[in-house]
């Protein structure tokens, strides 16, 4: 039998109507796997989890929203030892599950993901933080880590909605920063900046065309606009899906990214809907490549440029 652990976080999203350990037993038993279930408790938790999990553990399955999920490869890319990791989406937009491949029915998540195949996706790293998708600084990037949790279980993505439109009124605040791609540097005045490696950001699907999550290349984008009009111009044309299209915004494709702010920002950066800790000058934003995930395959063969499954004895 393959040991299973699944870290769970209870707080994200709204609360099930079924007993989601029993319902997942039955279902990891049939295909093979023992699980157990450790419940986070506290903010970083599943960080702190996911680093004592012996070595010889075939697969954790993170049960949870986004930042869930990036404590969760965050400490295991701090491990000497890394495991193979799985997400199931419980949190409130869910943009990773979205661009997966999952569904709204958890169980049926289950089943699609233990069906998978495991695939080596890029992960980015900012500073000595990681993002699984996307890290962002700036006008309305605060949203995801300021919404009110209590607000976020009552009415679901609609709270991001709420706090966004609370943003849009607030002054726009304009960064003074210098970023090197290569052998390029760039000096202008932003109002927010986005890193990603993703098609799926915000609960905006397509937010960039043929993205690949493993083409070693991270998604910039800057962007100049103020004026509350041109910000509702853009949010439009953003939520048509081309973000090429929006005047006022600038888009890089690169493996790496360095970022000098003139003074240090006020607000901290977002990474995968949760706040970075640190708060700095200075960031340099860079591809891990080749992490494992077990995933649907539902979308695989858009996601991905190489769609031969990875060979893995533990599935």
């Amino acid at each position: 039998m393959k040991k299973c652990i699944i870290i769970y976080n209870k707080s994200s999203g709204k609360q099930l109507k079924y007993n989601l350990e029993e319902s997942f037993t039955k279902k990891l038993l049939s295909k093979g796997y023992e699980p157990t279930f450790i419940y986070t408790e506290y903010y970083k938790h599943a960080l702190e989890i996911i680093k004592n999990i012996p070595d010889d553990t075939d697969l954790v399955i993170s049960v949870g929203g986004d930042g869930t999920f990036n404590e969760i490869v965050t400490g295991n890319l701090k491990r000497n030892h890394q495991l193979l990791l799985a997400h199931i989406p419980l949190g409130t937009t869910n943009d990773i599950g979205t661009m997966w491949g999952y569904g709204k029915n958890i169980l049926n998540n289950l089943e699609l993901l233990l069906d998978g195949e495991v695939k080596e996706m890029d992960i980015g790293c900012i500073n000595e933080g990681y993002f699984v998708y996307v890290a962002g600084i700036g006008k309305f990037l605060d949203v995801p880590y300021i919404t009110p949790k209590e607000l976020k279980k009552k009415v679901g993505h609609f709270a991001y909605i709420i706090e966004g439109i609370k943003s849009f009124f607030h002054k726009t605040s304009l960064y003074d920063l210098t970023y090197k791609i290569g052998e390029d540097t760039y000096r202008g005045n932003y109002s927010f900046v986005i890193i990603s490696n993703a098609n799926r950001i915000a609960g905006i699907n397509n937010f960039y065309k043929d993205i690949k999550l493993d083409d070693g290349k991270l998604e910039i984008l800057f962007c100049s606009i103020t004026k509350k009009i041109d910000l509702i111009k853009s949010l439009l044309i953003l939520a048509a899906g081309d973000v090429t299209k929006v005047p006022g915004i600038y888009i890089h494709k690169t493996n790496e990214i360095t970022i000098h702010f003139k003074k240090t920002p006020k607000k901290k950066w977002c990474v995968d809907g949760e706040q970075l800790d640190s708060n700095k000058k200075v960031y340099n934003i860079k591809i891990i490549s080749n992490v494992k995930i077990l995933m649907p395959k539902k979308n695989i063969n858009n996601l991905f440029n190489i769609h031969m499954p990875v060979p893995n004895i533990m599935l």
